[in-house]
């Protein structure tokens, strides 16, 4: 017998070669089936008479086939077919593109209903609708017929791959439909009676099947507040374990750190003073600091984590500092030992390929690590490698994770995990944890996505910095913005060139890294052959890296030509000018991480976004990064335009298109926060709920918001 948790590989009507697209799109059982969502309703509910449509409209048309036939490109090779149908009020013309079969299966004198958006090329005409022929009902009324109707109704439309439409998917669903009534709906009824939500299995049928608009909303409400619900259970059950944890207790040493702060060559702005002052204060409780410190790319962040990591240290206490690249993580290692000169601390650095004390001296692997077990090292700054099993800390009491959105919520936990302290018999304790990302994300999003954490903005830029200046290149300016950069090199600077991003699997980049070659090829042969040009990716050895940007940092190349490696963690005052090629397939926020490698020197600095694409969509967007001066302005308008599903990706989230949509409505979200609290007052452990903490179990393996 068929049942939801039926592997798709085990049900003879779903043929191999569809099997392994539905395998793709990540369904690998009838339940993910059904979880399969459609991302939009297409409304072909409304028939309307072919004489009253109008340009751009999508609808549903009703007639009968006047004329019908294939004809071929010959510069394409393309198949396209033409059919003419009519009512009593005109008629229009059909165009579908390489389905020649239509030309049989559409017969003259046949009466059709047509869905799609009306189009113009000297007439108006229908661009590849969707088609079904009228016929009458069978006996019994419209019956299973209705969940094969392509058209006259809401039609949902999926995520796609090749070979694999939302048609075939519409038909593969609709067969098993009954298999729906063996789903275990596991969300607590007195949540579905306060939320006034339907059951699940009616909700997956309804967002499969609406047999209206309002069900069809119902369904999608049903289904994104249990995600957020999940997700909201998820954070709160993890802060109150947290909170439940022991932690050293770090008195405020007023004195050190108010000489820290007056030694410093710059001011601290308002906002920085209120961040360190929320950590330090955090840092005093007996119960372990979980802080996410936001700050836009230049805010300063490094020196707010600098006074917390002081404060520790001082205190006798070891600190460790990770960062998700090598290339971030010795940034922070050289700007750490720069701001803590003079305490007499020592400082050290441990990657999977490097390790160093202090600001230079060299050691070796084995040595260090003998050295952070006996506690000799006060601060360690690194990569993944600080978590590695054979790095063991002699009484670590602050870690510091600088997240770039490349670590979630799962590896924080792994972090907590492999770095809790049990110290001279006293009870369980854990580190104080400083999240860091440099990626503004919208207030209230960042509450919901990390529930658990406290949150300490840095909304301001530290004063006496020139804004950078951005501009939009097109094709005709292109020669143009060359001349400028020379110029600018000309006058001692320097300048930073991106290379487009390329969607590509994760485990294949190598069209990626020629892209970087060929464009480091053409720019020193063709367009600045009298200056000095290096180039960097992904590919290249630590060691070649590291070559690469202290040739750059030191001034002795003029033109450093990069894949997006450059995002995070580099520090060249003297650089002026970030130059990207192909800037529309990047996000806003990604964009705005790579203007803020120029301007950290007194010299004006300049972004120079290059696109040959004439879109509306990809000039609003480019124009909200020219006009956004401040990331969290951005960041909001990046969410407005492209939706949290784009803005964090999915696919890193482990959340759904759906619930993902839903993050930007904040009624939905506080009102699945209020019911998750409430469930969690009331039996904290989740013994009265099973089916609900079953959930959840599984919840926590797939969530890694980002």
């Amino acid at each position: 017998m068929i049942s939801p948790n039926t592997s798709i590989q085990n049900i003879p009507r779903i043929l191999p070669a569809y099997q392994k697209r539905l395998l793709k799109l990540g369904v690998k059982t009838l339940k993910d089936l059904f979880y399969h969502l459609p991302h939009r309703h297409n409304d072909f509910s409304k028939i309307t008479p072919i004489g009253e449509l109008k340009l751009n409209q999508t609808t549903t048309v009703q007639g009968q086939i006047i004329s019908i036939k294939n004809t071929r490109t010959w510069k394409k090779r393309m198949f396209i077919t033409e059919a003419f149908v009519e009512d009593r009020s005109g008629a229009i013309k059909a165009v579908w593109f390489n389905q020649p079969y239509l030309a049989n299966t559409l017969k003259e004198g046949l009466t059709v209903s047509l869905s799609g958006k009306v189009s113009f090329d000297k007439n108006l005409y229908l661009s590849n609708p969707a088609y079904e022929k009228i016929s009458p009902p069978p006996l019994g009324g419209a019956g299973g017929d209705f969940f094969l109707r392509h058209t006259g109704r809401l039609v949902p439309v999926y995520p796609e791959t090749a070979g694999l439409t939302s048609r075939y998917l519409r038909y593969l669903i609709s067969l098993f439909l009954p298999a729906l009534a063996q789903l275990t709906d596991w969300l607590p009824l007195e949540v579905k009676k306060s939320q006034r939500l339907i059951d699940l299995p009616a909700a997956l049928r309804q967002i499969h099947f609406p047999s209206s608009t309002r069900a069809a909303e119902q369904a999608k409400r049903r289904l994104a507040f249990e995600e957020l619900f999940l997700l909201q259970t998820f954070v709160l059950t993890q802060r109150v374990k947290w909170q439940q944890k022991r932690a050293i207790k770090i008195s405020f040493n007023e004195r050190l750190i108010k000489d820290f702060v007056a030694k410093l060559p710059f001011k601290l702005t308002q906002a920085q003073r209120q961040a360190a002052w929320e950590i330090l204060q955090d840092l005093a409780k007996p119960r372990p600091m979980n802080r996410l410190l936001e700050g836009d790319v230049g805010s300063g962040k490094t020196v707010v984590a600098a006074i917390a990591a002081l404060e520790a240290a001082r205190a006798g206490w070891q600190v460790a500092l990770m960062a998700p690249t090598e290339i971030l993580a010795r940034q922070h290692f050289q700007t750490l030992n720069q701001l803590l000169s003079g305490h007499n601390l020592k400082v050290c650095f441990l990657s999977s390929s490097e390790t160093k004390q202090n600001a230079k001296e060299a050691i070796n692997k084995k040595s260090l690590l003998a050295k952070i077990k006996s506690g000799q090292i006060n601060i360690v700054v690194g990569t993944h490698a600080l978590i590695q099993q054979q790095v063991s800390f002699k009484n670590l009491a602050l870690a510091i994770v600088d997240e770039q959105h490349r670590f979630g919520v799962m590896q924080r936990a792994a972090l907590q995990k492999n770095i809790t302290l049990l110290k001279d018999g006293l009870p369980e304790q854990v580190p104080h944890l400083l999240s860091m990302t440099a990626t503004p994300i919208p207030r209230t999003l960042a509450l919901t996505i990390y529930g658990d954490l406290e949150l300490s903005l840095l909304n301001e830029m530290p004063k006496g910095r020139p804004a950078i200046i951005t501009k939009i290149v097109p094709p005709t300016k292109r020669t143009a913005a060359y001349d400028f950069i020379r110029q600018e090199i000309k006058a001692g600077r320097q300048a930073f060139v991106i290379c487009p991003r390329i969607e590509l699997p994760e485990e294949n980049n190598q069209d990626e890294i020629k892209a970087v070659k060929e464009e480091y090829r053409r720019l020193s042969q063709e367009v600045f052959p009298d200056l000095k040009l290096t180039m960097l990716h992904g590919k290249l050895k630590p060691v070649e890296k590291a070559k690469v940007m202290a040739d750059f940092s030191a001034g002795r190349t003029d033109i450093l030509v990069s894949t997006s490696v450059v995002e995070v963690g580099i520090d060249i005052p003297n650089a002026t000018v970030m130059m990207i090629e192909g800037a529309e397939r990047f996000g806003l926020a990604q964009l705005h991480q790579f203007r803020g490698r120029v301007g950290r020197g007194p010299h004006q600095s300049y972004c120079l976004l290059f696109t040959d694409s004439s879109s509306q969509t990809t000039q609003s967007r480019l124009k909200a990064l020219v006009t956004c001066r401040n990331g969290f302005e951005l960041a909001e308008k990046d969410l407005a335009l492209r939706g949290p599903g784009q803005f964090f990706g999915t696919s890193q989230s482990g959340l759904p298109d759906l619930p993902m949509a839903s993050l930007i409505d904040m009624i939905l979200i506080k009102q699945a926060r209020t019911e998750a609290a409430k469930i969690l007052q009331q039996d904290p452990e989740l013994k009265k709920y099973p089916l609900l903490k079953d959930k959840l179990k599984k919840f926590q393996t797939t969530i890694h918001l980002e």
